[in-house]
């Protein structure tokens, strides 16, 4: 039996999926009822939830506990946008540091053997530029608050596991694609659909992502492999895009053209941090890739789809919403 935390959410939901087709057992384990009752509405056949409260520091997971032999850990503080915390390293902290290490020390104590968790590549850093891809085994070099407070909580989780035998398994995911998104890339196939101009024809980086479909299954794969039991592993799919292919693709599934215009990587740069927007056209004009090849030899696995296949499948559900 797999406990899932975060079940509701929109990686959480696929993984549910994925373990499901494994023929293994999951207990979904959300925020509130009303978490409940979205899963329940989304996965009518996913087994009910369990209610736990809010991840923190003082979290009650025992009584959920019992049965478990794996916890794949999804429920965070995500990256927030437009912050309105006073304090967002402290309020990062509390549930992604403080609620983690509860979670796994609880579990162990309740006899979990292993514990899953989703961390993020922001552990490694945020650019690749001028540099290889990151790999698990890099020194971590985390910039934001979100970043910190997970590499903190893989930290923690080290701690735990070298005092009670707790298996932890870490990934750590770049930006996940697939039907449910929000976020940026909601905000990106939101403009290519609108058919706006948009000036990264000259943008030639490459940015590694991951399809939904992908992390949920090498997910429900490292609950139970053998091999998985303490590394670090960074996960990807196999081909790294640059934005322009990623907005040609998102395009081509929207029945859209693809608008983009010539423009001067320097100028779009300047412009952006005249204005306050440095970070986001980093993201888009800069590279991050993933080298995701120890996880894939040493548990012997391959991404089910691939880059584009995961971004049309993103781009079909959208066109559901319209």
């Amino acid at each position: 039996m797999i406990g899932v935390t975060g079940a509701d959410g929109f990686v959480g939901r696929h993984v549910l999926d994925a373990l499901a087709v494994r023929g293994l057992d999951a207990r979904p384990l959300v925020r509130d009822a009303e978490c409940a009752a979205r899963l329940a509405a989304l996965r009518p056949h996913a087994p009910a939830a369990a209610v736990t409260g809010d991840l923190g520091p003082e979290t009650a997971w025992s009584p959920h506990l019992d049965g478990l032999t794996v916890v794949i850990h999804l429920a965070a503080r995500v990256h927030v946008m437009d912050e309105t915390a006073a304090d967002p390293l402290a309020a990062f902290r509390l549930v992604n540091t403080a609620g983690t290490e509860r979670l796994a020390r609880e579990a162990a104590r309740a006899g979990v053997a292993r514990l899953v968790y989703v961390s993020t590549v922001k552990v490694n850093g945020e650019a690749t530029d001028g540099r290889a891809p990151f790999r698990g085994g890099d020194a971590p070099a985390p910039e934001d608050p979100y970043g910190v407070s997970k590499w903190e909580a893989e930290q923690a989780l080290a701690a735990v596991a070298a005092e009670t035998g707790l298996e932890v398994t870490v990934l750590r995911p770049p930006l996940v694609h697939g039907a449910g998104v929000g976020g940026n890339l909601l905000r990106l196939l939101k403009l290519v659909e609108r058919g706006l101009p948009l000036p990264l024809a000259s943008v030639n980086n490459r940015r590694s992502l991951i399809a939904v479909r992908n992390l949920a299954d090498v997910l429900a794969l490292a609950a139970s492999h053998p091999a998985a039991a303490g590394r670090t592993y960074t996960v990807a799919d196999a081909e790294a895009v640059s934005t322009a292919e990623l907005i040609r693709i998102l395009a081509r599934g929207l029945g859209r053209p693809a608008r983009l215009l010539p423009a001067p990587i320097g100028l779009l740069r300047g412009a952006a941090r005249a204005l306050g927007k440095g970070a986001a056209v980093e993201r888009l004009a800069g590279s991050l890739e993933v080298d995701a090849s120890q996880v894939m030899r040493e548990l012997a696995w391959s991404p089910p789809v691939s880059a584009e296949e995961g971004l049309l499948e993103m781009a079909a559900w959208y066109r559901t919403l319209r």
